[in-house]
C-alpha cells in the first residue's frame, strides 16, 4: 500500500508527499516518492505507479540510476565520433542537445510527450522544420546505441512515436527547397572585394569562389582535392570519402572539371599535396564576412553549388553529364540544385523540315493558299 506523508511548509501551506515501496520476501527492492499541492493527486499518482511496478520491465527500469540524456550523448560522441568520423553538422547539433535542456531528462523515462514539448519549445524559438526533426533523429541515434551497446533499458520507439505526433501536428517536416543563387551583380561584388583582399590574405578567396562555381564542388571538398588525383588527360579530380548518408569513408568519386575550374586549378602554387590547403571553416568564414562587408543578403558559399548546377544545365548539359561533375547518384538530389533562368535557357535550332511543317499549320502562311 502507499504511504501517504503530510509537510508543512514555511508559510503555513501543506504538501503531501506519495511514496511508493516494493518488497519481495522482506526485502526492499525499491523505493521512489513523489510531492503533490493535493492530497488526492498523491494517492492517484501511487496507486498508478504500483500497478505500473508489477510490470517486472517497468521495475528494472525505475531500479536504474538516473541516466541523463546528455552523459549519454558525452558517451556517444567519446565513444564513436572518431570512429564513424562523421560530418561537422551532426558533431554540432549532438553538441548542441546535449547543453540543451533537454539533456537534463532522464534518458531511462524519456516519454514522448517530452520530445514533443521540446520540438514544439524550438519551434517558438525560430527553429526550422528539419533542423528540429535532426534532433529527433540524433536522440534516436544516441538511443539506440545505448540500448545496444551498454544495455540500457532505454525505449529508442518512443523518439518514432514523437516524429509522428510531430508531423500530424506539423511542427516538423522537410525542409524549404533553397533557390538562392547569386546575381551577376553580387558576383561583380565579391570578386572585386577579394581581388583587393587576396594580395594580403592567406586563403586566396577569389580563385576559390570561382573555383566553386565552374566546379560544383562543396567547400570541404574543395580543400581536400589532392594534386595526385588530377588526371590532366581527363581533365578529372577525386573527391575522397565523398558525401553520402551512409557510406562515406572510402566512398572515392572522380568528378569531370570544367575548362575554366582547371584553368584556376592550374595556376595554384604547389606547395601542399592539396591544391587548396585550407581549412574549409576558414573559407566559409570569409565568405560569410565578405557578404557582410558588402551588404549580400541570404547567400550562402553552398549557394555557389547552386550555381555551378544551374550553370551547366543552361551551357546544355544533360541530366547525366551534369552528374559527372556534381556527382550527384539521382535526379532527385540533383535537382534541388537546379535553380534555372528562363532567360538562360539555351535556344535549340528548329530543324529545317519540321520549320516548313510549323509554317503549314500557321493560318495566312501556307504557300499553297495562294
Amino acid at each position: 500500500m502507499p504511504y501517504i506523508k503530510l509537510r508543512k511548509q514555511a508559510d503555513g501551506s501543506v504538501r503531501y508527499t506519495a511514496i511508493v515501496r516494493i518488497r519481495r520476501s522482506g526485502k526492499m527492492l525499491h523505493q521512489e516518492a513523489k510531492t503533490f499541492t493535493h492530497r488526492t493527486a498523491a494517492e492517484r499518482w501511487a496507486k498508478h505507479r504500483e500497478v505500473a511496478l508489477e510490470n517486472p520491465t517497468a521495475l528494472a527500469r525505475a531500479q536504474q540510476p538516473s541516466t541523463k540524456l546528455s552523459k549519454l550523448i558525452r558517451w556517444y560522441i567519446d565513444s564513436f565520433e572518431h570512429i564513424s568520423k562523421w560530418q561537422r553538422s551532426k558533431q554540432s547539433q549532438l553538441l548542441f542537445l546535449e547543453k540543451h535542456p533537454i539533456g537534463d531528462v532522464d534518458a531511462i523515462f524519456l516519454e514522448s510527450a517530452t520530445l514533443v514539448d521540446h520540438v514544439r519549445s524550438r519551434r517558438a524559438k525560430g527553429a526550422g522544420p528539419m533542423t528540429i526533426s535532426n534532433d529527433l533523429t540524433w536522440i534516436g541515434v544516441v538511443l539506440r546505441a545505448a540500448k545496444s551497446v551498454k544495455g540500457l533499458p532505454v525505449h529508442p520507439e518512443v523518439v518514432d512515436d514523437a516524429r509522428t505526433a510531430c508531423r500530424e501536428l506539423r511542427l516538423i517536416g522537410k525542409s524549404r527547397r533553397r533557390e538562392r543563387r547569386p546575381t551577376p551583380q553580387e558576383l561583380v561584388k565579391l570578386d572585386d572585394y577579394f581581388s583587393r583582399r587576396d594580395g594580403r590574405a592567406r586563403v586566396p578567396m577569389r580563385d576559390i569562389i570561382w573555383f566553386a562555381i565552374h566546379s560544383a564542388r562543396r567547400e570541404s571538398e574543395i580543400c581536400r582535392i589532392e594534386w595526385a588525383d588530377n588526371d590532366q588527360r581527363g581533365r578529372t579530380g577525386l573527391v575522397r570519402d565523398a558525401k553520402h548518408p551512409r557510406h562515406k569513408e572510402g566512398n572515392h568519386r572522380r568528378f569531370k572539371l570544367t575548362a575554366e575550374a582547371w584553368a584556376i586549378v592550374v595556376r595554384q602554387p604547389k606547395n601542399s599535396e592539396y591544391i587548396f590547403p585550407y581549412d574549409p571553416r576558414s573559407v566559409s568564414a570569409a565568405f560569410t564576412r565578405a557578404c557582410h562587408v558588402l551588404g549580400i543578403k541570404d547567400l550562402r558559399f553552398h549557394d555557389l553549388r547552386h550555381e555551378a548546377t544551374s550553370r551547366l544545365f543552361e551551357r546544355g548539359y544533360q541530366i547525366h553529364e551534369v552528374a559527372q561533375f556534381t556527382l550527384h547518384e539521382s535526379w532527385n538530389e540533383l535537382k534541388r540544385y537546379t535553380n534555372l533562368r528562363p532567360e538562360k535557357v539555351r535556344e535549340i535550332p528548329q530543324p529545317a523540315s519540321n520549320a516548313d511543317h510549323l509554317t503549314e499549320d500557321v493560318p495566312g502562311t501556307n504557300p499553297c493558299a495562294a
